[in-house]
């Protein structure tokens, strides 16, 4: 008889995602095991999900993996995973910042971190990306305080502020903020701009595919000759980024730009990638962000650019916006960003374990 394998874990709502949460330890160390072990908490291969808990969406098929750093710049280890649904895939080349906002809060529930009162600034190194967000979550009297009055588009009601601050945006994936070595790029006729902040992605004026770039997740998702075309120029883009070929991959993720509607700075319609996001990735809206201060990019035709090192950026997308603060500088008009941050809420959900097959843990590990 086989028995199922008990893993300790942690459901989480980490800003507009929610994510199943891993410590380093419960976990075998092969990755190629981890991997399978992902696939089956979640129940990968089935567009339901009905034999796991990853909810059948992007947005609730991800997980978390924390450990203790042995940098002397962070406290602890985060390694994203997207888990695909109907795919047997595990990706770990994206990373997420709405799930990394639960990072944090896990590590100090499990002793990784120790609080400090009133609030705690947790250092966490993003494994995917090698990069340093320090992250401060509010620990009144020790103990991580979920409930509070900030609210984020995206999700109901309210809770206590967790605020990120990225350090290292540029150039995360490909060494270079403009990785094809040019701030504008044609593909299939339709001038773009390829940005590697925090996220690789391929920007595209909305109007350039006769949309206005308002539309919703819905309306969006049923035009497939307009999927047909981002994809195209996704997969031309993703060859001159240095990424290679994106068919089946994740990244570059593209964002479709329009003038703001609602006061912010700019609207994104961000594809991740074959259809719309219902609301907008963190890392994708730094991505975004970053394009505004850019001299020269696509953005420039959109909004009216400015030079502060300061700027506040407001990126719309279909559930609301994102309020993001950059810090940087220009240096013979070349952008040096220093930080990126924003605010996000998390919630724990369940605290337990999840079941899997006990084949799966049992895997022999890759010689």
């Amino acid at each position: 008889m086989t028995i199922q394998k008990k893993i300790p874990c942690v459901i989480m709502r980490g800003g507009t995602s929610r994510g199943t949460y891993f410590l380093a330890n419960d976990l075998p160390r092969e990755w190629e095991k981890r991997k399978q072990i992902l696939m089956a908490a979640m129940g990968s291969g089935d567009p339901l999900q009905v034999n796991g808990i990853g909810g059948g969406n992007s947005l609730t098929s991800k997980a978390a993996i924390i450990s203790r750093s042995n940098e002397a710049d962070a406290d602890i280890d985060y390694l994203f995973a997207q888990v695909a649904i109907e795919d047997m895939e595990v990706d770990i080349t994206p990373s997420c910042g709405n799930i990394l906002s639960g990072a944090a809060p896990m590590a100090i529930e499990y002793g990784l971190v120790t609080a400090s009162e009133g609030e705690t600034t947790v250092r966490v190194r993003n494994v995917n990306t090698n990069t340093l967000i320090e992250v401060i979550v509010q620990t009144p009297n020790g103990f991580v305080e979920y409930e509070g009055d900030a609210t984020i588009d995206g999700v109901p009601g309210s809770g206590a502020p967790i605020l990120l601050k990225f350090f290292d945006v540029c150039g995360t994936k490909t060494g270079e903020l403009l990785p094809t070595g040019s701030v504008r790029d044609t593909f299939d006729g339709i001038e773009v701009s390829c940005v590697d902040a925090s996220m690789p992605m391929v920007l595209i004026p909305a109007k350039s595919l006769d949309v206005t770039g308002w539309e919703t997740k819905h309306e969006l998702d049923a035009n497939k000759a307009l999927l047909q075309k981002i994809e195209s120029i996704r997969l031309q883009a993703s060859l001159k980024m240095g990424l290679g070929d994106a068919t089946g991959k994740v990244i570059p993720k593209v964002g479709l730009l329009s003038p703001a509607q609602f006061g912010g700075t700019i609207t994104s319609r961000y594809f991740v990638p074959q259809n719309c996001h219902t609301s907008h990735s963190v890392t994708g809206a730094i991505c975004v962000s970053v394009s505004c201060m850019l001299p020269g990019s696509i953005t420039e035709d959109i909004i009216t650019q400015s030079e502060e090192e300061s700027q506040n950026i407001v990126v719309e997308h279909p559930s609301g916006k994102i309020d993001l603060l950059l810090e940087g500088n220009y240096n013979n008009n070349t952008l040096n960003i220093k930080s990126a941050g924003l605010m996000r809420t998390a919630r724990m959900l369940f605290k337990g374990e999840v079941h899997i097959p006990g084949k799966v843990w049992d895997i022999p590990a890759a010689s």
